[in-house]
């Protein structure tokens, strides 16, 4: 772990942090891992369950992930959520390419009209569906969507000329969104060159990983000297699960009741379903494993167990209330200001951290902090010729 940490250079000075949950709407949820639950599958009864119950609880935002091979349509299940939320925000994860970029700016603006700014879009650079495309296709694509994106939500017309959308040059009157000051927050994650260089120029907040505190903060002082080339500064997001208990060996023995019926054969298979199994995200996610003592723990309370059973983030923070609240002050002091957490099964987890970790940490929403929200609603309604929005 760290000795020292100096707090690497981000746009929230302040310490504190926003504390989001997951939902989920790709189908992974279960009470063991490697076994796909009846009980829990993905499905709106369920994921509506699981956003409401961390609306309740407090969370200030929640992740809609996506995945076309499994679960459900981010947009189209925020759309139905948003009026039976409270104060909870959506972070709604969007593949870039799925949808052409001016009718992307309209579909989130008129969903940030309808939660009142509580909006924020998880940017997502794969593949699309049935395809294999280059990295620099990719990426190039990524980048010019967000362009437009913020063309549409900050100026009067889109006017653009890029390598793959060509020339655009159209009214931006049907697409402004409720938030100003730049429209919803971006949330970008990747560990390749080209995912930090399109997030430090574009994006608002950088998403990791679980790793350990050095590499984390490696990757967070690149990611922000890439940052100041643009003059900018952006905020770093952790997506990480979590085991929290009264007791110590309580949290432990919930990860050994969690694998107890863990078949390797079958978890790979679930595992590899997703489009993602193979990024370089998730093999960084596997190397870390290889350096596990025998329970699995990287870090006194970084647990990697996760990660034999599921793509994308591989790692838990095991502990009692006291354990997880020291490591997240740790992680706030290195600069990190966005956590998005989950736990198995997700709503009765989500009830233990509510409970025992969540009044005790500095919960905002980091796009009130910036000031994205108006405090009344905005003079200008969404309007298109003669309908008012």
């Amino acid at each position: 772990m760290l000795k020292n940490i100096t707090p690497v250079t981000i746009r929230t000075e302040q310490r504190l942090a926003e504390i989001a949950w997951f939902c989920d709407l790709c189908g992974g949820d279960t009470e063991f891992l490697g076994q796909l639950d009846p009980e829990r599958r993905s499905n709106w009864e369920h994921c509506s369950d699981i956003l409401l119950t961390a609306d309740r609880l407090g969370f200030h935002n929640i992740l809609l992930p996506t995945s076309y091979v499994v679960g459900q349509e981010p947009i189209a299940f925020a759309s139905a959520i948003a009026p039976m939320t409270q104060n909870i925000s959506l972070l709604v994860a969007i593949r870039t390419g799925e949808f052409h970029p001016p009718m992307l700016a309209r579909a989130i603006a008129t969903l940030d009209h309808m939660l009142e700014g509580r909006l924020t879009v998880n940017i997502i650079n794969s593949e699309l569906p049935g395809y294999k495309e280059s990295p620099e296709l990719r990426y190039k694509r990524c980048a010019e969507t967000i362009q437009i994106l913020k063309q549409s939500w900050t100026q009067d017309r889109i006017e653009f000329d890029g390598e793959v959308y060509g020339k655009l040059s159209l009214s931006t009157d049907p697409v402004k969104p409720y938030q100003q000051n730049g429209g919803p927050l971006l949330y970008f994650g990747g560990i390749a060159d080209g995912a930090k260089e399109v997030c430090a120029e574009h994006c608002d907040v950088f998403l990791m990983w679980p790793e350990t505190e050095e590499s984390l903060y490696a990757t967070m002082l690149d990611v922000s000297a890439r940052a100041a080339k643009y003059n900018r500064t952006i905020d770093f997001g952790l997506r990480i699960h979590v085991v929290v208990r009264e007791t110590e060996e309580e949290a432990r023995a919930w990860t050994r009741r969690m694998m107890s019926k863990f078949d390797e054969q079958q978890a790979a298979s679930l595992k590899h379903r997703t489009q993602d199994s193979r990024s370089l995200g998730v093999l960084r996610q596997d190397e870390l494993r290889q350096t596990a003592d025998d329970d699995g723990f990287i870090e006194p309370i970084l647990w990697t167990g996760i990660g034999r059973a599921r793509s994308g983030c591989g790692g838990a923070l095991v502990g009692t209330p006291e354990q997880i609240i020291a490591q997240m002050n740790r992680y706030m002091d290195m600069g990190i200001r966005a956590f998005i957490l989950s736990g198995y099964p997700l709503i009765e987890e989500s009830e233990y951290f509510g409970k025992l970790v969540l009044p005790h940490l500095p919960n905002v929403r980091l796009g009130d902090v910036q000031g994205r929200r108006p405090t009344t609603t905005p003079a200008t309604p969404l309007t298109y010729g003669q309908l008012t929005y």
